[in-house]
């Protein structure tokens, strides 16, 4: 038993050994000397700063050190780079942490994968990128995931509806892609969701397409019911109106007829009266069942089984919009390896997450307990006001009385 437990230990060594960091970042104090602020919107006066913080609550003073939103109304757009490498062949996992501590009502959390070539002082929402991931909120509309990918200078949004965590604690984003075309997404260690390239996306063409020279018979039959043509109208049928007097109103006493005119009963529905008449309908003996256009090999269609291959990763970026500032960037990972994903996740959001909601809920605590204490020394206040009013009522009826 010890020899298998220590074949596994060494065998996990080995992956480790094998993995490959491309990029990490857990924001230290020089993390400004590893990101390049860009000039977009800087000159219309709307460029956003970040600034390192732990924010208002924290599991750890120094570990939960990220990079937060400053300013309301404003656009970021930061660049980091590494050495540049292809996933060809290999897993590429993109890991990061983002916390709305602001309640956030609108803006983007989404960090993005970008090539060696991206000009980071001029980075801004038209640069090329590799991959678009993370989360996008906005009103409660929308509160979803982003996983977009460039393929053939055109970016493909993923057709699933992967819901976004909202709330004001920190969420570990995972994602990640195999060399087979498929890929996972994890929030908080847990699958949200999974499946492949080919089916999820529309990067490729379809493989097949309607025949462009097929068209329904001009004689095809696709009404399922007719009328009856041996229903009749039953005689008298239109003779039956709609509304009739109401039998049971009575004019009035006071209804002058000289000066009202004559008294008519109002309309009410009548109960006779059936609407419009239509005939019956029975089944339809020419019906031959709904055409289905003909379907043909697609000719542009082209399988590619390197989908989830870019051949050129060089940095990553934060691209983003927010109307309410306040999120924190914390723990980013490029790797090639799903172990190293997870013990990098072990080591810091792990270790943190559960202090950080406690620290959230005795600053609560802490504030209702202020908020209380304060409603009462307000109505104490307004109590003493109201006393020494009713004490000059009392002393002015006592000297309206002497003097009497």
């Amino acid at each position: 038993m010890n020899k298998v437990l220590l074949l596994l230990v060494l065998s996990t060594f080995v992956l480790l050994a094998a993995a490959k960091t491309h990029f990490k970042d857990e924001f230290d104090s020089k993390w400004a000397d590893r990101w390049v602020q860009s000039n977009f919107k800087e000159a219309e006066g709307t460029r956003g700063d970040f600034v390192r913080s732990h924010g208002k609550f924290y599991g750890d003073a120094e570990a939960d050190q990220g990079i937060q939103t400053s300013q309301d109304a404003r656009f970021y757009a930061y660049t980091a780079t590494f050495p540049k490498f292809s996933n060809k062949g290999k897993d590429l996992v993109l890991q990061y942490t983002v916390k709305h501590e602001q309640n956030i009502d609108c803006g983007g959390g989404y960090i993005k994968v970008l090539p060696s070539t991206v000009d980071q002082k001029e980075f801004n929402g038209d640069s090329q990128y590799n991959i678009m991931f993370g989360p996008d909120i906005c009103g409660s509309s929308t509160k979803k995931v982003h996983l977009i990918f460039n393929y053939n200078g055109k970016n493909h949004l993923i057709k699933k509806n992967i819901p976004a965590e909202s709330d004001q604690f920190t969420h570990l984003y995972t994602l990640i892609l195999h060399p087979d075309n498929t890929y996972e997404i994890q929030i908080d260690q847990k699958e949200v969701a999974k499946g492949s390239l080919k089916e999820d996306w529309d990067m490729l063409e379809a493989k097949e397409i309607k025949d462009p020279k097929a068209s329904k018979p001009a004689d095809w039959v696709d009404a399922k019911e007719i009328a009856d043509p041996e229903d009749k109208k039953p005689e008298g049928y239109d003779d039956i109106v709609a509304q009739i007097p109401d039998p049971d109103a009575t004019k009035p006493d006071d209804w002058d007829d000289e000066l009202d005119g004559e008294w008519e009963a109002p309309q009410i529905a009548n109960p006779e009266y059936k609407g419009e008449w239509k005939p019956k309908m029975i089944p339809n003996p020419e019906y031959k069942g709904e055409w289905i256009h003909p379907m043909i090999p697609n000719p542009a269609y082209k399988d590619d089984d390197t989908l989830y291959q870019f051949e050129d990763n060089g940095a990553v970026g934060f691209e983003l919009w927010q109307v309410k500032a306040g999120t924190i960037f914390d723990n980013i990972l490029v790797s090639d390896s799903v172990e190293e994903a997870k013990e990098h996740a072990d080591a810091t959001w792990s270790k943190t997450t559960k202090d950080e909601k406690t620290h959230k809920e005795e600053q609560d605590k802490k504030q209702r307990e202020k908020e209380e204490e304060e409603r009462k020394a307000k109505e104490a206040e307004e109590k003493k006001d109201d006393d020494e009013e009713d004490d000059d009522e009392e002393e002015k009826k006592s000297g309206d009385k002497d003097e009497l």
